[in-house]
């Protein structure tokens, strides 16, 4: 919570420096804790029908809400905006979580069919690569059966997320090797390339405070010229370093650290707790390279997975007489 605070308030400050807009941070923080909360609540007193209630839900707005928001869409490469994405490796998660908490085989096949069906979900809607990060979730979820210690499993994950944030980062500021940025500017289109470059611009300009929430699509030379543009860069850690410069991005970090490191310290079992590790790093790959977290129904799932699998499932023994 108090990392949370910390967010917060980073907005609030930087928005005052530069008469920002904090409501969009303020709203996914809100989303976050309240998910979180009820997560860990729901998890509690029902370990198997709470997620597995989340997956039909988020998959339910995957299918028949892929426009989450009034805003533009883009189709490729991640979806309607993204949102439709994480949504799907949100409900993966939940599905994979619910079937290692369930006893008996027959629930767990069916769990595990709801994960499957969401896979295919992904290609319904057209969205490959919520096909692909779902996928990528379900065989996690199964490899982690087989696992009898949760740390190195965990580092991987978060050296994952690093690796592609890292790679985002050196694409945006002309790092990489030539024939690799232009493989990746084909695949990410070059809109896409350009709004980050311009938000690595605007976060050299100010690396303390950046330029406020809110501000990028005022101050982007490539969104004010983008026809489909919604003010945003598409990046989660660039638009954090160009709105709420360096402080804005370790806050980012620190909060995915620390769901990591819940997951890590969680009573659940191992397979559960890898399972959300994984579903949460999709998230953040996602993030990375698109405007997933703009969207409350993603925040909020995502507080939602990562209560449900820090939960302490309750039993009464613990109740006073």
């Amino acid at each position: 919570m108090i990392l949370l605070g910390a967010c917060a308030a980073w907005s609030l400050i930087t928005a005052a420096a530069h008469d920002g807009r904090p409501e969009g941070v303020l709203l996914a923080v809100l989303a976050v804790a309240a998910g979180y909360a009820a997560g860990r609540i729901s998890g509690a007193l029902l370990p198997v029908a709470a997620p597995c209630a989340g997956a039909a839900a988020g998959l339910v707005l995957a299918v028949a809400v892929p426009d989450l928001s009034p805003g533009p869409r883009y189709a490729v490469p991640l979806g309607h905006a993204g949102a439709t994405t994480a949504l799907l490796a949100l409900a993966t998660g939940a599905a994979c979580c619910a079937a290692w908490a369930a006893r008996g085989p027959l629930p767990r096949l069916g769990l595990r069919l709801l994960a499957a069906g969401t896979v295919l979900a992904g290609a319904a809607v057209g969205s490959a690569i919520g096909c692909a990060a779902s996928a990528a979730v379900l065989l996690c979820s199964l490899a982690a059966g087989s696992m009898h210690h949760r740390g190195a499993a965990i580092v991987g994950l978060a050296l994952a997320a690093a690796l592609v944030a890292g790679t985002i980062w050196a694409l945006a500021a002309g790092a990489l090797p030539a024939g690799l940025a232009e493989a990746l500017e084909g695949r990410l289109t070059a809109h896409r390339v350009q709004l980050w470059q311009d938000a690595l611009r605007l976060a050299r300009r100010d690396t303390g405070l950046g330029v406020g929430p809110g501000r990028f699509g005022e101050l982007s030379t490539a969104a004010s010229q983008g026809a489909l543009s919604d003010g945003r860069p598409h990046s989660a850690p660039l638009q954090q370093a160009a709105e709420q410069g360096l402080v804005g991005v370790i806050l980012l970090a620190a909060t995915f650290g620390w769901a990591l490191h819940a997951l890590w310290r969680t009573p659940r079992s191992t397979p559960v707790a890898l399972t959300a590790g994984a579903a949460l790093t999709a998230l953040a790959v996602i993030a990375a390279a698109g405007n997933a977290l703009s969207f409350a129904a993603v925040t909020a799932g995502a507080g939602l997975l990562a209560g449900w699998a820090t939960a302490r499932p309750w039993t009464g023994e613990d109740a006073e007489p």
